[in-house]
């Protein structure tokens, strides 16, 4: 077969919907598929019926793949979200508890005692320590509240079933979804003496493989319900969050892709494990053996949605280009109060200095409060020993905003490239196609890039100032810690 006729299949598993696409050699979207799912929240619970996982995936594959030549399917992959685990039977894959969401909270109770437990593993990692939605305390959590169904049974991360789904049998798990489940990324192995001390029974959590490794190909039964040809090479996926990074094509080292949505997350590469002290950046493990290093901010475009509830963006943009010259300064938090990344600051609030003359000047001042947060975390990343010269590629909705776009490289002074798609789903088609290639190289042939946007020579150095303006508020409130602010 031709590479111009070969098709990878990307499955992304989100909160709301499956979302599948097949995507050529060069990146051309030939055929997506999406299909519903629904979650129950109540308070700190949160959960999704695992047993609908398999009937979206179907519908999305069946869906996806209608128009196409289906023999020209040569790989498979699958991503979940992060950290959203159950007890499954490990005769039959059978589903014997909810699926616990990403952000499912109930096992708070079981924080301290992991965190003594693996302390001196969750240091060398550089998370130092697990939070209450992590998988590893959801894990005891399931344990004590389903002691009957533990018998027998095999903890699976949601991307696990869809895979056991398809090859018909059981399967490896992959490193980067088994992360917050406490998984050793440095060895690539679990940490015996640490599950041994948290009563974790032997034998309950999979094998372990990086993502991009084949871990079996499409049996019949899935091939008749998806439309995957049988004998579909499998390959182990990721986090949905590592899969947007895939998806943009940042997988060179000292590549960056930063995601502006309702928060703003950064993830690089780097060659090297990060040693961060804060604890504020943890890394996963790419499928070559290099880092993927992240964190998440709680500023981004959620502060402009809580200011501006059903504004007319376009406009209040072009009326902030008059303003770059502000003398307003903001602070932009996506929810009421607290600060993850680059600092943590439980009690930091939003704030705005000066007095804006209009909606427009205080959207001006917001929109350069986050580029300078997001200016504050290249230089943290880049004062632990991060290489962040290489491409920065933005995408999330605060991408549709080209005023936005312009800015936030007049602010980090450097060239931004915008991809055209950068979607989970799209992810985890080339990480479909890296076996035996190396996923940078898959990457700069799959993922198209729409626009690059240099920075204004008219604006440089016109930020310096009013950006360490804001550092310096942010120290003098007690929130911003002298490693970071020097940075």
């Amino acid at each position: 077969m031709s590479m111009s006729s070969r098709v990878w299949v990307g499955i992304d598993l989100g909160t709301q919907s499956v979302r599948v696409l097949a995507v050529s050699d060069d990146g051309a979207v030939l055929g997506s598929g999406t299909a519903p799912l629904a979650s129950h929240r109540d308070g700190a619970r949160h959960e999704q019926d695992p047993g609908s996982w398999w009937p979206a995936v179907r519908a999305a594959c069946r869906s996806a793949l209608s128009k196409l030549d289906r023999r020209s399917v040569c790989g498979v992959a699958v991503d979940g979200t992060s950290g959203t685990v159950l007890l499954v039977s490990e005769a039959d894959g059978h589903p014997l508890t909810p699926g616990l969401m990403y952000d499912d909270t109930r096992a708070t109770g079981e924080l301290d005692r992991v965190n003594e437990a693996g302390a001196r593993l969750w240091s060398a990692l550089g998370y130092r320590r697990m939070q209450p939605a992590w998988a590893l305390p959801k894990l005891l959590w399931l344990l004590r509240e389903h002691p009957e169904p533990a018998q027998g049974a095999r903890l699976a991360h949601q991307a696990d079933v869809i895979n056991r789904a398809l090859v018909g049998g059981p399967v490896p798990t992959d490193l980067s979804n088994a992360l917050k489940t406490g998984a050793d990324l440095i060895d690539e192995r679990w940490p015996s003496d640490v599950l041994d001390e948290l009563d974790v029974p032997p034998g309950l959590l999979p094998e372990l493989v990086r993502p991009g490794t084949p871990i079996g190909t499409v049996c019949p039964e899935a091939a008749e319900a998806t439309g995957l040809p049988a004998g579909t090479p499998v390959v182990a996926g990721c986090t949905d969050g590592c899969a947007a990074q895939l998806g943009a094509g940042a997988l060179a080292e000292g590549s960056w892709n930063s995601v502006l949505g309702t928060t703003l997350v950064l993830k690089g590469v780097t060659g090297e494990l990060l040693a961060d002290p804060l604890g504020v950046v943890y890394s996963h493990k790419a499928p070559d053996g290099r880092w993927l290093p992240g964190g998440a901010s709680s500023t981004g475009a959620g502060a402009i949605a809580r200011r501006f509830p059903g504004a007319d963006l376009s406009r209040l943009a072009a009326g902030a280009q008059m303003y770059e010259h502000t003398d307003v300064r903001a602070y932009p938090l996506a929810s009421a109060r607290g600060e993850r990344f680059p600092f943590v600051a439980p009690d930091a609030e939003a704030f705005v200095l000066g007095d804006p003359r209009e909606d427009a000047e205080l959207y001006a001042a917001m929109l350069h409060g986050v580029g300078y947060i997001e200016r504050l975390c290249f230089a943290y990343l880049a004062s632990l020993g991060a290489p962040t010269d290489g491409d920065l590629l933005l995408t999330g909705g605060g991408a549709s905003s080209e005023y936005w776009c312009q800015l936030r490289a007049d602010i980090l002074g450097r060239p931004v490239k915008l991809p055209a798609s950068a979607e989970p789903a799209l992810g985890m088609a080339v990480l479909a196609a890296t076996p035996g290639r190396a996923p940078a190289e898959v990457a700069a042939e799959m993922v198209r890039i729409r626009a690059t946007i240099d920075p204004r020579p008219t604006t440089a150095g016109r930020f310096d100032q009013p950006y360490h303006e804001l550092i310096a508020e942010l120290t003098r409130r007690g929130w911003l810690p002298a490693e970071v602010a020097e940075s």
